[in-house]
C-alpha cells in the first residue's frame, strides 16, 4: 500500500522552525561556557533575527490573512493558525530573552565591573558628562511633538526607537512623542580611565531623564520607550518597470512606512499610553510585546565593541593567507594544473579579491564578469572591478537589486560601477540572481581561456570573516564554459544546456532529485547508499518527498541544516533513517555541500542554493561538482567533523524540538569549528572518525592540511 507523503503531520511549519532556530541562538546566549561578551552578542543576534522575522514572514502572513488567501504550505496550517502559534511562541521567546538579560547577563557583566547605569541615579563626573552631552549633542537634534489637531501623530519609521509621554497642563491631558535619533550611538560609554571598570548609559535613558525640559510647561505624568516593526517586503511590478533601479529605489521609501505588525514597549508603560498606541497602530493585544529592559535588545551588541576585554571574548582568529603565486603567469599556470579550494573564514577571503585583481595587474586578462548579491560597505571587490574598468578591461557586473535589506546599498554600488564604465545588468525579471560567480577571460600563450571562482557565499570581505563558506578556483574547460553560459543566460536570456553544472531554475531541482533517486536504486541493489547534505534551510516539498522515499528504501541520510527545516525526522516507517543536525557556533554556518554515496563512487557538490522553494524555483543558482581528489578529501573531512560535533550540535526530534548531542562512550568531544581553526593553523588534531558511506577509506586517511595544500599550490 502506497504511503501518502503529503500528509500535513509529516511536515514542520516553516515559521515555527525559524523560531526554533532563534531559540537555539538564545541557548548560546545562556551558555556560561561561552565568553561573556560573546553571550551578549548572541542575545543581540536573537533580537535582530526576530526583527526580520516580523518584517517579512509575519507581515506576509498577515497580508494573506487579510486577503482571505489559503495556506499553500505542506503542513496546511491556515494563516490564522500560524499567526496564533507564532504569537504564543514569540511571546515565550521574548520573555526568555529578557530573563537571559536580567537574570544572567546583567549580573555577569556587573561581576566583571561592566555596568549599564540608570541616568536618574547618577552623580559626580558621570552626571556632569550627561548634562554636557545633553546640551551639546542630543537636545539640539530632538523634535518633541505634542499630539493635537495641528500636530497629528507622527509617522513613526520602521524600527525607530521613540519615547511616548503622558502630559498634564492646566488640568488637560495630552500625549507627546519624541524619537531617539539614529545618528547618535544608542549606548554611550561614560568617561573612565581604563577597561577594568566600564560604565555605560543608553541614549534613550538620557532622553527620558530630560523629558520635563523637552516638554516645558507640561507636567510629565508617565512615559515609556516603544518601537514598531513594519512590513518591509518590497512590491515591485518588474514587468511594467521602465527602469528597475529607479523602481526599487522608490519602493525602498515605502518600506520605512509599511503597515505595523508589532509594537514593543517598556513593560512599565502606563496602560493609557499602551491603549493609545495600540489603537493608533491598529494592533491586537497579542501584537504588543512587553520589554523588561532595553526595548531594542539588538543594540546591546554595541557593548561588545565598547568593552576591550580580551578575556571576555573569543580568542582572536586570523584567517590563513594561502601562499599562492603572485606572478600572474605562474598563478594561472598553477590553476591550469589543479583546482584551488578556499574554506572561509579559516582561509582568507583575500585570495578571492586577489583573483579579481588579476584583471587589473595582468595585461593578458581581457575581460571580467561578476555576480554581486551582497557586498557590504567599503567593498574591496567593487574597488577591484572599478580598477579593472579603469584599465580598459571589459567588465560586466550583474548586481542583484532585490537582495533583501541590501537594496539601497546595491543601488549605490550599481551607480558607481556604471559611472566607472562598467557594464551593469540586473538579471532576469521576476527571478533573483543568487549564484556566486567571477570569471576572467585571459589571453594565454596558446589561446583565450576562462578562469572562474565559484562559491557558496557572497563576495563580501567583511562577512567572510565570520560566515563559513567554500569557494573553488578552477580553469577546467567544461566548468568554465558553462559558467560563461550562465552569464549569457543572465545578460541575454539565452536558453542554455548545462551538463557539468546544476543551475536553477532549470536543472538544479531535477539534478538533485535524480541523485536522490539514484541512491534509492543503489540501496535496493545492496550498494553503498547515503545522502549527506549541509545547508542553511530545507523546506522544498519535492525534495522532502524524495528524502522520505529514500529513507523508506534504506538510504542513510544526514542533514546538517543550520536554520529552517520542514522535514520531520524519526517518523516510524517514513523517516527513521533521516537525522537532522543544527550547528550553532562562533561562525555562522553558511556553506552548502551535497554528498551522494553513489554506490561507492561518491559525488560531492557545493553551491549557492539551499533546498528551499525560492532557491530551486525562483532564483538563478549554481551548484558545482568537486572533482580534484585533494579537495574531495578535505570536504569529506569537513563533513565528518560536522557529523562528529558534540559541542555545538543539536539534533532535531520528531516533534520538531532540538536537543544537544552528547558524546557516546569512546567518542571524541569534537567542536567542529574549533578543530577546523586548529587545522588551518597547522595543527593535527589526530581525530579518528568513521568514513562517510561509500568513501574510500585509504583516501580519507591522508587528508592534506591547509598548509600542505597551499604549499603544493604555491609550487
Amino acid at each position: 500500500m502506497a504511503v501518502d507523503l503529503s500528509r500535513p503531520e509529516y511536515y514542520i511549519n516553516r515559521e515555527l522552525s525559524w523560531l526554533d532556530f532563534n531559540r537555539r541562538v538564545l541557548e548560546e546566549a545562556n551558555d556560561a561556557s561561552n565568553p561573556l561578551l560573546e553571550r551578549v552578542r548572541f542575545l543581540g543576534i536573537v533580537a535582530s533575527i526576530l526583527d526580520e522575522f516580523f518584517e517579512v514572514r509575519v507581515a506576509g502572513l498577515m497580508q494573506i490573512q487579510e486577503s482571505g488567501g489559503a495556506s499553500t504550505a505542506p503542513d496546511r496550517l491556515t494563516p490564522d493558525e500560524q499567526l496564533s502559534a507564532i504569537a504564543r511562541t514569540t511571546h515565550e521567546l521574548v520573555a526568555a530573552q529578557y530573563r537571559c538579560w536580567n537574570d544572567e547577563l546583567l549580573p555577569a557583566l556587573a561581576a566583571e565591573h561592566i555596568h549599564l547605569l540608570n541616568v536618574t541615579k547618577m552623580q559626580g563626573e558621570h552626571l556632569t558628562f550627561i548634562r554636557q552631552y545633553w546640551r551639546g549633542e542630543l537636545e539640539p537634534i530632538l523634535t518633541p511633538i505634542v499630539i493635537d489637531p495641528a500636530h497629528p501623530f507622527p509617522r513613526v519609521l520602521n524600527k525607530s526607537l521613540c519615547i511616548g509621554v503622558l502630559l498634564l497642563q492646566d488640568g488637560h491631558t495630552a500625549i507627546g512623542v519624541v524619537t531617539v535619533p539614529r545618528v547618535l550611538p544608542r549606548i554611550l560609554r561614560l568617561p573612565g580611565n581604563d577597561d577594568s571598570v566600564v560604565s555605560m548609559v543608553t541614549l534613550a535613558g538620557i532622553v527620558t531623564s530630560h523629558l520635563s525640559e523637552l516638554f516645558e510647561g507640561y507636567e510629565v505624568t508617565g512615559h515609556a520607550a516603544f518601537r514598531v516593526t513594519r512590513n518591509s517586503e518590497l512590491y515591485v511590478n518588474e514587468d511594467e518597470a521602465d527602469n528597475l533601479l529607479e523602481e526599487i529605489a522608490e519602493s525602498l521609501e515605502n518600506r520605512r512606512k509599511g503597515d505595523v505588525v508589532r509594537l514593543e514597549i517598556d513593560d512599565q508603560a502606563p496602560p493609557r499610553l499602551v491603549r493609545f498606541l495600540t489603537t493608533q497602530f491598529g494592533l491586537q493585544d497579542d501584537q504588543v510585546y512587553r520589554a523588561e529592559g532595553p526595548v531594542n535588545l539588538n543594540r546591546i551588541m554595541t557593548i561588545y565593541d565598547l568593552v576591550q576585554r580580551a578575556e571576555l571574548k573569543d580568542a582572536p582568529f586570523i584567517p590563513v593567507e594561502l601562499n599562492l603565486q603572485t606572478d600572474p603567469e605562474r598563478f594561472f599556470e598553477s590553476l591550469r594544473e589543479r583546482d584551488i579550494m578556499l574554506h572561509h573564514p579559516y582561509e582568507s577571503f583575500n585570495t578571492v579579491i586577489d583573483f579579481i585583481r588579476m584583471a587589473v595587474r595582468d595585461p593578458q586578462v581581457l575581460a571580467l564578469k561578476q555576480t554581486l548579491y551582497r557586498t557590504g560597505a567599503d567593498s574591496q571587490v567593487i574597488k577591484a572591478l572599478i580598477d579593472a574598468a579603469d584599465q580598459g578591461k571589459e567588465v560586466t557586473v550583474l548586481v542583484e537589486l532585490k537582495a533583501r535589506f541590501d537594496e539601497a546599498s546595491n543601488i549605490e554600488w550599481a551607480k558607481q560601477l556604471e559611472e566607472s564604465g562598467v557594464h551593469v545588468v540586473y538579471g532576469l525579471l521576476g527571478i533573483k540572481t543568487h549564484c556566486k560567480l567571477s570569471m576572467l577571460v585571459r589571453r594565454d600563450w596558446d589561446r583565450l581561456r576562462r578562469y572562474v571562482h565559484m562559491g557558496t557565499g557572497n563576495y563580501n570581505h567583511q562577512t567572510a570573516r565570520f560566515y563559513t563558506d567554500i569557494g573553488l578556483l578552477t580553469a577546467r574547460e567544461d566548468m568554465t564554459r558553462e559558467v560563461a553560459e550562465v552569464f549569457k543566460l543572465l545578460t541575454a536570456r539565452s536558453e542554455e544546456t548545462f551538463r557539468t553544472l546544476m543551475v536553477a531554475p532549470t536543472t538544479l531541482m531535477s539534478g538533485m532529485l535524480q541523485r536522490i533517486d539514484r541512491e534509492i536504486e543503489h540501496a535496493r541493489a545492496g550498494r553503498p547508499a547515503a545522502v549527506i547534505a549541509k545547508m542553511n534551510g530545507l523546506m522544498d516539498p519535492k525534495i522532502i518527498h524524495a528524502l522520505y522515499r529514500a529513507s523508506m528504501a534504506g538510504v542513510e541520510i544526514d542533514l546538517i541544516v543550520r536554520g529552517i527545516c520542514c522535514l520531520r525526522p524519526g517518523l516510524l516507517g517514513i523517516s527513521e533513517r533521516i537525522r537532522v543536525t543544527s550547528i550553532i557556533g562562533r561562525f555562522l554556518e553558511h556553506s552548502r555541500v551535497y554528498y551522494f554515496a553513489n554506490g561507492g563512487e561518491p559525488e560531492i557538490w557545493c553551491g549557492s542554493a539551499d533546498w528551499m522553494n525560492r532557491n530551486l524555483r525562483n532564483r538563478v543558482e549554481v551548484a558545482f561538482p568537486i572533482l580534484d581528489e585533494a579537495i574531495r578529501a578535505r570536504i569529506h573531512r569537513f563533513l565528518q567533523l560536522c557529523l562528529a560535533d558534540r559541542v555545538k550540535a543539536r539534533v532535531c526530534q520528531s516533534d520538531g524540538s532540538y536537543i544537544r548531542l552528547e558524546p557516546g562512550d569512546g567518542e571524541p568531544v569534537v567542536a567542529m569549528q574549533s578543530v577546523l581553526m586548529e587545522i588551518a593553523q597547522g595543527a593535527d588534531p589526530n581525530l579518528v572518525l568513521p568514513p562517510l558511506p561509500g568513501w574510500n577509506e585509504t583516501a580519507s586517511d591522508s587528508v592534506p592540511s591547509t598548509a600542505d595544500v597551499a604549499a603544493k599550490q604555491a609550487r
